[in-house]
């Protein structure tokens, strides 16, 4: 039978415990009464969840079950539901190959297929192995090594495994045109994006394209970008041409920023992997008479898309866990959806977005949270239609922390303001969702502010003032 000073000790361990408890309660209570009460809250919803995540109780809630657009906080719930289906090391495959018949003297009668397999890294400059110039020295290799000097074909790119719709219903035309709303490709390259130079003028005046990176000739550019007033910043955008090759630029870019050069989105990316390979070739002195081909330019032309019978190299995408390392880090837009996507293909469903936010709903569904609170239109959070609850985030970065998996996980978040945790932003919009451990007690937490105004530099500051009380 246990003492008196062992049970004296135990009520006081238990007692200050529940201070403890109170005391962080009671502080995030009065910190996020101030940002409610705040001039830049007045017509915006907010929302706050805060979690144990050793024992899964809740911490702090204020509006727990409102549904809010996350931004980019939303990407936490599709890695960690890749991870969950795909495991951390999931691969995509590409493949070349050709159709036809190859002749003695080296002469292919036929076509050389590049086959997607929705890898979102191909041609990418973030890991040694998908690096544009390796892919294609790889690719070129394969070719001579099968013994084709000479192709009377097409270089086509084959992008069918991800379906005819590229970009999420409920994007905004705003953003399609830069790279962050860079459409999903079954056969995607260099992250579906492209550099344009650029050299500002005089305030008011047009700014100069000096040239893009990579060189694309295949497009034309309407350009009304002005520069702008020192400290206006980068307010650019790219808007995607439709069915056609003329790319407009609008907006401002300003007098004094250095980098001098926006990204855009490639209008077909499986054409651009085509024609990159194609003029490798020709320079490889692999002679071409063909043309570069993708599989929407043959469906303009009401042309078949052709199927290798031929396999000459399959190239294996970096692993899941390094995907989902700079998806969180960068907050990379596509890499989101190309996920979404793969989630539909491995259900078993026609692969498309709506079917991939499907499979992710039945997910959770069985882990008992209600799909009405994850109210999806997209993977990334570009959409300012997602609605989902603050409860819903950190109830799904609480499930992550028993996974093997956890640790690849949590070193993709960013730190920001000495926490760890992914930031979103779009249109009046800032979210934060992450970990945090105070005094020894790890917390999850998500917060949301839909619809604030003034300055998102302002909005920031006092939302950080919030989630400090969790340091």
């Amino acid at each position: 039978m246990p003492d008196k000073r062992s049970i004296l000790f135990l009520c006081l361990f238990f007692c200050c415990g529940l201070l403890h408890a109170q005391s962080l309660n009671q502080k995030l209570q009065t910190a996020f009464t101030r940002l409610e009460q705040d001039t830049q809250c007045k017509y915006a919803s907010l929302s706050l969840t805060v979690l144990d995540a050793k024992t899964g109780e809740t911490v702090f809630a204020a509006h727990p079950n409102l549904g809010l657009a996350t931004a980019s906080t939303l990407k936490v719930i599709t890695s960690i539901t890749a991870f969950n289906l795909l495991g951390k090391d999931f691969q995509y495959q590409t493949t070349l190959g050709y159709n036809g018949t190859l002749a003695a003297d080296g002469t292919l009668k036929g076509d050389i297929i590049i086959k997607g397999g929705g890898d979102p890294t191909l041609g990418s400059w973030r890991y040694d192995s998908s690096k544009e110039n390796t892919v294609l020295k790889i690719w070129v290799e394969a070719i001579r090594k099968a013994g084709i000097k000479k192709i009377e074909g097409r270089i086509v790119g084959d992008d069918t495994v991800f379906g005819t719709q590229k970009i999420p219903d409920g994007w905004i035309w705003q953003d399609v045109g830069n790279y962050y709303g860079a459409g999903t490709s079954g056969l995607c390259w260099r992250e579906n994006q492209f550099d344009i130079k650029l050299q500002q003028g005089k305030i008011g005046s047009n700014v100069k394209v000096l040239k893009t990176v990579p060189a694309m000739p295949y497009l034309q550019f309407s350009n009304e970008l002005l520069t702008g007033n020192p400290g206006s910043g980068d307010r650019s955008y790219a808007y995607l041409p439709v069915k056609n090759s003329m790319m407009y630029l609008r907006g401002s870019y300003a007098e004094d920023l250095t980098k001098r050069s926006i990204s855009a989105a490639l209008p077909d990316p499986a054409f651009d992997a085509a024609f990159r390979l194609a003029d490798t070739l020709k320079r490889a002195g692999i002679e071409v008479e063909g043309t570069a081909e993708s599989t929407e330019t043959l469906a303009v032309m009401q042309k078949p898309q052709p199927a290798s019978t031929q396999i000459l190299v399959g190239i294996t995408s970096p692993k899941l866990s390094e995907m989902v390392f700079w998806l969180n880090k960068k907050s990379i837009n596509l890499y989101a959806e190309q996920l979404l996507k793969t989630l539909a293909l491995k259900a078993g469903k026609p692969v498309s977005t709506a079917n991939g936010v499907q499979a992710l709903q039945y997910f959770w569904k069985a882990k008992g949270i209600d799909p009405n609170a994850l109210n999806m239109v997209d993977g990334s959070g570009l959409s300012p239609g997602d609605r989902i609850t603050t409860e819903t985030v950190a109830r799904i970065l609480l499930s992550a922390k028993k996974e093997n998996w956890f640790p690849d996980f949590f070193k993709s978040l960013p730190i920001y303001n000495d926490i760890t945790m992914k930031s979103g932003s779009i249109k009046d919009v800032l979210a934060y969702a992450g970990y945090q451990n105070k005094n020894g007690r790890e917390l999850c937490f998500s917060i949301i502010v839909n619809n604030y105004s003034g300055s998102l530099a302002g909005i920031k500051a006092k939302m950080f003032r919030v989630l400090d009380e969790l340091k």
